[in-house]
């Protein structure tokens, strides 16, 4: 079983420590709105389902020592809580997601006392929770079918039980074959800047016994080109109406080197990732991080002093690249516009 990723215990926010890993494997807890913000802010706690489910949970942290007398009060409070937690990162849309529907929550029962009011929205995130661990589980079953025995994968970044409130996305459908007793391998990329493949991916696959090789992000095209890699799949923050994605910076490259090689290229992700409000993935937000972490990283400086650097955390693979996206629903092919718009009316 993977370990929890995030949970509430004894009124707080018990969360691993994603900065630190693979040396050291630590749980931190946050107790106040602050900490929450600066966890997700730092990537203490990163990938789109466990954000919004670090917002869920900073919002119930936000409003548990409320002093609000009537809901008026204590709304007040949680649209200022919701609306700090909501700065700490604009790309992954599960964030505003998981406020939004903390919110409405807290509306739909605003004729109840303060104190039951606080006890339904912790049950509410901790639903969020419980229906994420599902949802991975569901996205592995589905995307399974799509790998078959002896299949070499590559992936980009993490999507893993560590993005997630258990068992991931892109590799839930890894763990999930494997499990079925396929002999796959996986190539990882190791994810530059922060190197989250090869810090985080490449952890969680040793644990779960999976055979993975770490390789450089430019060395990609390579492994593709020596015939190495029978399919592609990586996780996403945000997809479009369109079905275009965002996800961890050079996402985008490996998908065109995918489709030139003709290698399919899936993307996998719950259902709260998508934002059918943006009919398209050149609306998406895309994060830009402080200069630092290319030219100073992890706290060894390999640039000039004074050198620019340009450090956008995501990129967005155009829907025309991507074979299938897979979710807690099932499978989704291409013409995306009309078969997601069928999706979500269900």
């Amino acid at each position: 079983m993977p370990l929890p990723t995030i949970e509430w215990k004894d009124g707080k926010i018990r969360l691993i420590d994603q900065t630190l890993l693979p040396n050291e494997l630590k749980y931190i807890d946050c107790e106040n709105i602050e900490e929450v913000w600066q966890a997700i802010k730092v990537l203490k706690v990163r990938g789109a389902p466990a954000i919004g489910i670090a917002g869920a949970l900073g919002t119930v942290i936000g409003i548990w020592n409320t002093d609000a007398k009537n809901y008026e009060q204590f709304n007040d409070q949680l649209q200022k809580v919701t609306s700090y937690l909501a700065t700490s990162r604009p790309t992954a849309v599960n964030l505003f997601w998981a406020l939004d529907r903390m919110k409405a929550v807290a509306s739909a029962n605003k004729d109840k006392d303060i104190p039951t009011l606080k006890e339904i929205l912790l049950a509410e995130a901790q639903k969020i929770i419980d229906e994420d661990k599902a949802i991975c589980r569901a996205i592995g079953r589905y995307g399974s079918d799509l790998i078959k025995d002896g299949d070499t994968i590559l992936t980009h970044c993490n999507a893993g039980g560590l993005a997630t409130a258990d068992y991931g996305t892109a590799l839930a459908v890894m763990f999930t074959a494997h499990e079925q007793g396929k002999r796959i391998k996986v190539f990882a990329d190791e994810t530059r800047p922060l190197l989250q493949g090869a810090r985080l991916t490449a952890w969680e696959l040793m644990q779960a016994g999976i055979d993975v090789t770490l390789i450089c992000d430019n060395m990609a095209g390579q492994v593709m080109k020596e015939g190495k890699i029978d399919c592609v799949i990586v996780g996403a923050d945000r997809i479009s109406a369109n079905g275009d994605t965002a996800n961890k910076i050079g996402t985008y490259s490996v998908a065109v080197l995918a489709k030139e090689h003709k290698i399919p290229f899936y993307v996998a992700a719950p259902t709260s990732t998508f934002d059918m409000n943006l009919p398209n993935g050149d609306l998406i937000p895309i994060e830009q991080r402080q200069p630092e972490e290319i030219t100073e990283g992890f706290g060894m400086r390999t640039a000039p002093k004074g050198v620019k650097a340009y450090n956008p955390a995501f990129d967005v693979t155009p829907s025309r690249l991507i074979d299938a996206i897979i979710t807690e629903k099932g499978v989704i092919k291409a013409p995306y516009s009309e078969n997601l718009k069928k999706l979500f009316s269900t």
